[in-house]
Parts: structure tokens; sequence; C-alpha cells
């Protein structure tokens, strides 16, 4: 029992501490070493084999400089041995003293190149894999260059001798590439050591080139591979495919270093010859000529050969200076490695000695915080140290979390903040569900007082039969906008509504009535103003509508007249329906400068003044803006009676084919002449219509107007068989195009007409694409009927060239403005709309062509069509129709 006792003890208290501390520095401690001892010998091998390829890397170098040397050194032997052949000499007859002056040249060239061959297979280190070969190439042209041997050999043995060396040192130059390339380089060095073999074997190509040629010509052969054509022509084919191997080397350095040797004049003129020589299978040409060729080869050869030489340097170099990189980022590696492997355990060490310390702090730092908590202080507990005290720290922070989510939510209790969503967060644990429950219960109580006291200002501000703000509230609400006004110097406006014919419905229908339409038209009021501005009921019949950021006094003026419509609507009371009206009056404060009572006074004032001038209208105050209003108000009556009366005319403006001079089409422009008053300009009355809902009804009769004349015409003239029907263009207004009834309207003037869609053209301006995503829409609807759509007046507006290709177009009418301007940089500019749209596959037609030498220019851009006075002045319709019956239609009229 004893025993039992003391081990449910023991695991009560755990593993003691110092088991956690031996286990924490020991096991970091032999993995450390472990790692780094593996990482440290990785490297070490890196390092080693970065080492050997660089080792390897010198030997190549020095392999290829004794190749090159042997086979440099075959020429002046062969030249000094065939300038000895009685029978050579024979054939040349070239005088004695020249002979001689080559025979010393060629061997003092000779012993020249024997002293680098000799140099580069001594430098040899002893223990490269290349030794063995470096000294058989000693000893073999050690006998080669026997006075004896040279006396007893012919010229094919000699050169057989001197390439048996070349190749053995070109094998042992593979060997030692083939075993740098085994050190498991980086890719780009292994590129670079092929880069060298591919660049010596040229080398070696190009320097057997030059002997077997001479062989050819001067002991020609079959029968020997020196003298034999068949041996330098194979030579020669060997070296245009090592020639265009130089396309593939991996180091763009070598590949521009060779692309100026193959471009040299003197290599370009030994390839010439040996590929003459390759295509020509017999030598016809005297002796002098011969001479002057093998005076090139040699001169030509050796110079080939300098500049191939310093190629295969500059690889070798290339290469060396990477392997020295490896060897450099081996060694690197492998300090590094040393010094993180001492740098960890020593970490480790010091680790342990400070993590003995730590858990001691830990626990002091553990007790005082509870002290603090038990006191209050809901203070941040740090989760630290071993199991144990880890386990009590989150524990104690879990605690004081709750305490604290407490703590804010009696605070968001405090200040009112009833929203807040940290209130509708439940508490963990039996305790925290009775603490929610209360808090939810004290935010309940809360609320209810909280809505009970806006419920009474809301009835102190509010009129209880409408909802609306009452009087009180709408001087307060004024009051505010004014100040807000005063600083921001935007217009305040206010609409004073008297209702006209309310006591009749009061006094036939009952006050129930009266209250129910009072209702109805708060309502109506209330629908008809934008988001933010704020209709107030007065009391009685009278109603005020507050309009802040204001842009000028003919939208408010407008706004009235909407009300007044609205308002004078019939209205269902029980199942009756009355109908009362709507005097409004209309007062503006220009800065704020304006108290709110005043504003009331000019407002009512000019309510009262909209009663007296016969009720059922709106007033503004402002006398001389007033007139204005009303002049502008003449004028759209005017247009609509125009409208209505036949005042409107259509002119038609002829658009030519620049190049054939043939009128294509028509553009449709409005004129007016008005009784008593004359010609109205269109930059008069057009505005003012599409200040207003005119110019809908004017769109509508210029479609149907045009469109019935174009018909007409093509009744009275048909197009002669092969000819393009003439086109009808007509202006549309943005307005009218964001309209959803402008598809129907141009599809009831083609369908009374009978005219077919794809000879209207609409022309719309820039703006009414960039800016109005609706009309937008609706010009790729009116497309899909058939119609085309011109960009009219392009250039002014702020439509890049780019955004042709995306927009429902099919015609590009460039500004007169750039048309007619001599400045070079506009006329670039016209020049490149033609060319942008015809790019896009789009019609460009030049406006306002006043000039001949315009006409002109514009032909030789090959724009397509212009209209302008210099072809025709817009015209009436009989003598427009009279063009597409005259064989030449363009002039000036």
């Amino acid at each position: 029992m004893r025993f039992l006792r003391t081990t449910e003890q023991g695991r009560r208290r755990g593993a003691p501490l110092w088991r956690y501390l031996t286990a924490l520095v020991l096991l970091p401690l032999i993995g450390v070493a472990v790692l780094a001892t593996t990482a440290a010998q990785a490297r070490a091998a890196e390092a080693a084999g970065a080492e050997r390829a660089e080792s390897a890397v010198r030997t190549l170098a020095l392999l290829d400089v004794a190749r090159r040397g042997v086979e440099q050194e075959i020429l002046p032997m062969l030249s000094v041995r065939a300038m000895e052949s009685p029978e050579v000499l024979a054939s040349l007859h070239v005088p004695q003293q020249v002979l001689d002056a080559q025979r010393a040249s060629a061997a003092e060239q000779a012993v020249e190149i024997r002293g680098v061959i000799d140099d580069a297979l001594t430098r040899i280190q002893a223990g490269s894999i290349a030794v063995e070969t470096a000294r058989q190439a000693t000893a073999d042209l050690a006998e080669l260059r026997a006075p004896d041997a040279l006396d007893e050999l012919d010229i094919e043995k000699i050169y057989y001798g001197f390439l048996a060396v070349s190749n053995n040192l070109m094998t042992a130059q593979e060997s030692v590439a083939a075993a740098s390339m085994s050190e498991g380089m980086p890719a780009v060095t292994l590129r670079s050591i092929q880069d060298v073999q591919a660049v010596a074997h040229l080398a070696q190509i190009a320097s057997r080139q030059a002997p077997l040629y001479l062989g050819s010509l001067f002991i020609p052969s079959d029968d020997s591979l020196i003298g034999a054509r068949g041996a330098w022509q194979t030579a020669w084919l060997d070296y245009v495919d090592a020639r265009n191997e130089m396309r593939n080397l991996s180091q763009a350095s070598l590949r521009t270093q060779w692309e100026a040797i193959d471009a040299t004049p003197a290599v370009a003129e030994v390839d010439a010859l040996f590929s003459a020589g390759f295509a020509d299978s017999s030598d016809t040409r005297p002796t002098a000529g011969i001479i002057a060729d093998v005076l090139k080869v040699m001169t030509g050869t050796q110079e080939r050969g300098v500049a191939l030489a310093g190629l295969v340097d500059s690889a070798v170099e290339e290469s060396r200076e990477l392997v020295a990189q490896d060897r450099e980022r081996a060694h690197g590696a492998l300090q590094a490695v040393l010094i993180l492997g001492a740098g960890l355990l020593a970490g480790s060490l010091v680790g342990a000695v400070v993590l003995g310390r730590s858990v001691a702090r830990s626990l002091r730092q553990l007790a005082g915080q509870a002290t603090e908590i038990s006191e209050g202080s809901l203070v941040e507990v740090e989760v630290a140290g071993p199991r144990e005290v880890r386990t009590v720290s989150a524990a104690l922070r879990s605690a004081v979390a709750g305490l604290r989510r407490i703590q804010d939510q009696a605070h968001a209790v405090a200040r009112g903040d009833l929203d807040d969503a940290l209130l509708d967060q439940p508490l963990p644990g039996p305790l925290g569900e009775v603490v929610h429950a209360s808090v939810r219960q004290i935010v309940h109580s809360v609320r209810q007082r909280e809505e009970l006291q806006f419920a009474l200002a809301h009835q102190a501000t509010h009129d209880a039969l409408t909802e609306l703000p009452n009087r009180a509230q709408a001087v307060t609400l004024v009051t505010a906008a004014l100040h807000r006004g005063r600083r921001s110097g935007e217009m305040t406006g206010l609409l004073f509504v008297d209702l006209d014919g309310f006591k009749a419905v009061n006094d036939g229908h009952g006050h129930a009535a009266g209250d129910e339409v009072l209702r109805q038209v708060a309502r109506r009021l209330s629908s008809g103003v934008r988001p933010g501005d704020v209709v107030c009921r007065l009391g009685g019949d009278e109603f005020v509508v507050l309009v802040e950021q204001v842009d000028d006094e003919h939208g408010l003026l407008e706004l009235a007249h909407r009300l007044v419509a609205t308002v004078s609507e019939p209205i269902a009371v029980g199942r009756t329906r009355v109908r009362i009206g709507a005097s409004i009056g209309v007062a503006v404060s220009r800065d704020g400068g304006t108290d709110a009572d005043a504003l009331f006074a000019e407002a009512d004032t000019a309510a009262y003044r909209a009663k007296a001038h016969g009720r059922g209208r709106a007033e503004m105050f402002d006398e001389v803006l007033r007139l204005q209003l009303n002049q502008r108000a003449e004028l759209e009556a005017a247009i609509a009676s125009g409208l209505a009366d036949g005042e409107m005319q259509v002119a038609y403006q002829p658009v030519v084919d620049v190049a054939t001079g043939r009128v294509t089409g028509y553009e449709a422009l409005i004129r007016w002449e008005r009784p008593g008053v004359g010609f109205v300009p269109p930059d008069q009355f057009i505005p003012v219509a599409e200040g207003s809902r005119l110019i809908g009804d004017v769109d509508r009769w210029m479609l149907h107007a045009a469109t019935r004349q174009l018909a007409q015409w093509r009744a009275e003239s048909p197009a002669a068989p092969g000819e393009p029907d003439p086109t009808i263009a007509v202006n549309i207004s943005g307005r009218h195009l964001a309209d959803p009834r402008v598809i129907t309207d141009v599809a009831d003037a083609l369908a009374s007409s009978g005219l077919p869609p794809e000879l209207l053209v609409l022309e719309v301006t820039e703006t009414v694409l960039v800016d109005d995503p609706l009309a937008y829409e609706h010009l790729t609807e009116l497309r899909a009927l058939g119609v085309s759509i011109a960009i009219d007046d392009f250039g002014t507006g702020y439509t890049s060239i780019g955004q042709l290709r995306h927009m429902p177009v099919d015609t590009l009418k460039i500004d007169r403005s750039f048309v007619a301007s001599t400045e070079p940089a506009h006329r670039e500019l016209v020049a490149l709309m033609i060319r942008a749209a015809h790019t896009f596959g789009l019609t460009v037609v030049a406006e306002g062509v006043e000039e001949s030498d315009q006409l002109a220019w514009l032909e030789a851009q090959d724009c397509d069509q212009a209209q302008g006075y210099l072809l025709h002045r817009p015209m009436p319709a009989t003598a427009a129709g009279a063009l597409l019956r005259r064989p030449e239609t363009a002039g000036t009229v």
C-alpha cells in the first residue's frame, strides 16, 4: 500500500524538471553534431570535386595548346619538304631565290611553333590522366623532327605522323573533359566545357584543311591521303559542319567572337578559295594563279588559326572562371556549414544555460501575475516555460480572457453602445451563461427605454398624420442646410407647396377623406424627389420640399413642375376619385446667406403669386430669373407649336465620295422659320429643346421627315444597277438616346417610310458614347436593327482612337476644325484618324471641306467621303433630290 501511495503521488507530481532540461540539452546537441558532420562531409566532397575539375580544365587548356601547335607545325614542315622535291620545283617554275626565302620562313615558323608545343607538354602536371599522352607526344614529335627522319620520310608519312600526334592529343582532351564533367558540376559549367570541345574541334578541322588542299595541288594522287582530292573535300565538309555547330554555343560572348572571326576578310577569302576548289574538280589555272592562291591559303589559314586559337583560349578562360567560381562556392559552403555547426553547438549550450534560468524566471513571473489577478488587475498572462508552467499559464490566461470579455460588455452597456457585436458573444461555462443572460436583460431594458425616448422625440418633430417632419423640424432642417451651404458655397432650394382645391374635398367628402388625400399627397411628394431631399408638412394643406446641392434654378423649377403634375393626378378616396392641384413657390439661397425664416417667406410669396397667376403652376421668387425662365418656357412652347404647326423644315447637305465625286448620301439638318421672328438659328433653339423633353419630339419629327424624304427620292430616282443607294444621316441627341423609347422611335420611322434600315445613319457625339452607359446599350440595340451609327465631330471629345474598335459604330466623321486647320500636327492627326478608322473597318467622312486643296489632301489620304461648302451647301429637298438625277454631282453650290 505504501508503494502504491508513493507511485500515485509521483504521478500527480509528474516528471522532475531536471529530466526535461537534460533532454532539451542532449538531444539537440546530438542532432546538431550529426547534421553538421554530414553536411561538412558533403561540402568537402563538393570542394574536392571542384578542385579536380579546375585542374582538369587547366590540363585541357594545355592539351589544346599542344594540339594546335602540332597541327600548325604540319604546314611549315610540309612546305619545306615540298620545296625540296624536284617534281614540285619543276612544276612551279619559281625562281630559286624565292624558294630559298620561303623555305627559310617556313623553317623559322616551325622552330617558333615547336617552342610553344614543348612548353605546353612540359607544363602538364604529374598525376594528371593526360601525363602519359604528353610524354608520348613529346617522344613522337622528337622522332618526326629528327633530320634523318625528315630525309627518309615522304610528305604523306610526315603528315600522317603529325596527324597521329594531334589525334592522340585530341583523344586526351576528350578524356580530360569527360573526367571534369563527371565531377557533378553545375549545368552552366558543364556547357562551357562542351563549348571548349566544340571550338577545339573546329580549330582542329580548320588546321587540317590547308595541308590537304596544298597536297592536292602539288602532289595530286588518289592513292595517297594528302594528295587525294577527296580527302581535303571531306575535310572541307567537316569544317562546314563544325562551323555550323558554332551557332549552338551556350555562351553569347563566344558566339559573338565567332561571328566576328567568321566575318573577317581573310577567313572569308580562305573559305571562298576552299569552296571554289570543292566545286571545281579540275584545276586548269596557270602556275602564277596557283602560287597566288597558295600564298593566300598560307596567309589566310595562319590568320584564321590565330583567330580560332584566340576563340579556344576564350572558351577555356570562360570555363576556367566558371570552375574557379564553383570551387569558391564549394569552399564557401563548407566554411558556412562548419560555422553554422559550431554556432548551433554553441547556441545549444548557451540555450541550456538560459533555459534553466528562464524556467525559474517564468515560474516567478506566473506567481506574480496570479497575485495581481487576485487583486483585480486583468494583466496579460504569458504562456511560456515547461509543460506544467504552460498549462497553468494557459488556464490562467483563459480565465483572464473571460473576465476581460465581461469587463468589455459592461463598458459597452455603460456607454450605451447596445449594437456592439461583443454583447452577443456568449461566455464559456455555467458562470458565463448566467453572466451573459444578465447582460442581455440589461441591454433589453436599455433598448426599451431608448425606443420610448425616440418615439417621443419623433412625435415632437413629425406630423402624426403623414409621418413627415413638422413645421418646427422643417425650420431646423432648413437652418442646418443653410449652414452647410454657407460653408460649401452651394445653393439651397426650398419649394413651398400649397394645395389647390383641398378645401372643396374636405367640405364635400369629409375630414377623413381630406386626411387620406393629405397622406396620398405626402407619399407622392416623397417619391417625386431625389434621395436626400426632404419633404415636410407645415400644417393644413401646406408642404415644403428642402433641396440641397442645387445646380441651377431651372432644375428646381422642373422639379416643381413634376410635383405639380404628380399631385394633380386623380386620388382614390374610398369608392370615389377626387382631383386637387398644387401651386408651388420656389426660393433659392445661393450661398447660405439667407436665414430660414426669410427663405420660407420668399417661397411662400412665390407660391402666392403662382396661385394668383392661375394655380396649378410654379413660380420662382427671383424676378430677373423668373423673367428668363419665362422666356425659355415661351421658346419651348414655340418649339412645340412649331413642330405641330409645320414651321420646321429639313435642309439636306450632300455627302460626296472623295474619289469619284458621286453623292453617296445626305445629312438632314433642321431649319425653323418662326412666324413674326424669321429664321431662328439651330444653336438658339436646339439647346433649349435639349434642356427639356422637347428634344425627343424634335428627333422623332426629324426621323420621320428624313426617312420619308429619302424613300420618296428612291421611288422617283432608283439607283442604277450596281450602284449603292444613297443614305440619310439624322442627328440623335444624348438625352433622347438615353430614353428607352428611342429604339421604338427609330423602328416606327423606318416602318412608316418603308426605308431599308441600312440606309439610315444615326449621328451621335463622342460624349454620349463615353458618359452614358444606357445610351451605349441603346446604340447597340439600334445597330442590331440594321441602321448605321456615326460618331459626329470626332476629335472634339475625349474618345481615344484605340477605343474605336470596341464601339458599336460604323462611320467616323472628323470635325471641321481639324479639316480646316493648316497646322502640321492637325494634318498628321487627321491622317492618323483615317488610317485607324480604316484599320477598324470604319468609313471616314470629313466635315466642313471649304477649299479645293483640303479636298485634294483628303483624297491623297484615302478619305472615303466629305461634305462642306466647297462641295454643296445645305439645300431644300427639291434641289437635293435633283442631284440624284445628275450624272456629275460634286461641285460648289
